[in-house]
């Protein structure tokens, strides 16, 4: 199995400090931020590994991972933020079999490897990872019944309800046939949700769900809160 980390789009939630610098080289605590999607995917046994971000951080990255991570990173760029389907679509020619896509802001600390490496079975085309949070109108929320998902609501005013979908997906290669005939959102984007309300319909949508600590690290509050857990842990293990 291969892995793929998003690492592009233009950190709007992030500025001031995202307006010369890739939100993902953020540190939190004692890393960079995109240390940690690395992490989830090099501790799942995945040791060949896509990062997609835009032109002008791309080198940076290349300067910066193969230094401290015994995996063989590939790079390519997102020209144009289009939604997470979009970068997912820039993979394909890199896998071959199913693989792992993990958001750059996205800061796990659960061992997912057998979750990961478990996948495809025999009933699921995708698997989505979910959390139980306290504010789920913030994210992508996933309905259930009798063990399925059932249907996904972005940002839903009245969330059915507390389960987040998480910034962590698995899928096999057909999954880029779907994004190639999927049609843009009324924002302009291809939303990842569509492509995994197709396969929730069909009942082929696996999910887990999250134990540990999971946080979007794509806010200035959830960057704060991700690095004080990390640095509330080492204390601990000092």
């Amino acid at each position: 199995m291969k892995g793929v980390i998003l690492a592009g789009g233009s950190g709007t939630r992030l500025r001031p400090m995202t307006h010369v610098v890739n939100k993902h080289v953020i540190p939190i605590y004692d890393k960079p931020m995109i240390y940690y999607p690395v992490e989830t995917l090099v501790e799942s046994e995945i040791d060949e590994i896509l990062v997609i971000s835009n032109s002008e951080h791309i080198g940076k990255y290349i300067q910066l991972l193969e230094r401290d991570f015994d995996a063989d990173f590939s790079y390519k760029v997102q020209t144009e933020a289009k939604g997470i389907a979009d970068a997912v679509q820039l993979a394909k020619g890199f896998v071959d079999d199913s693989f792992a896509v993990v958001l750059g802001d996205n800061i796990l600390f659960d061992d997912l490897s057998d979750e990961i490496q478990s996948f495809p079975t025999s009933d699921a085309d995708a698997k989505i990872f979910v959390k139980e949070v306290d504010r789920p109108a913030a994210y992508g929320v996933a309905s259930t019944a009798d063990g399925e998902v059932t249907e996904i609501r972005e940002k839903p005013d009245s969330p059915e309800s507390n389960l987040a979908v998480i910034g962590l997906y698995v899928y096999t290669t057909e999954v880029f046939d779907r994004i190639e005939s999927l049609e843009p959102s009324e924002r302009g984007e291809y939303e990842i949700s569509d492509i995994n309300n197709q396969y929730a319909v069909e009942g082929t949508l696996d999910y887990e769900m999250i134990s540990s600590e999971w946080f979007d690290a794509g806010t200035p509050e959830g960057v704060f809160q991700a690095s004080k857990h990390v640095r509330d842990d080492h204390r601990d293990k000092e």
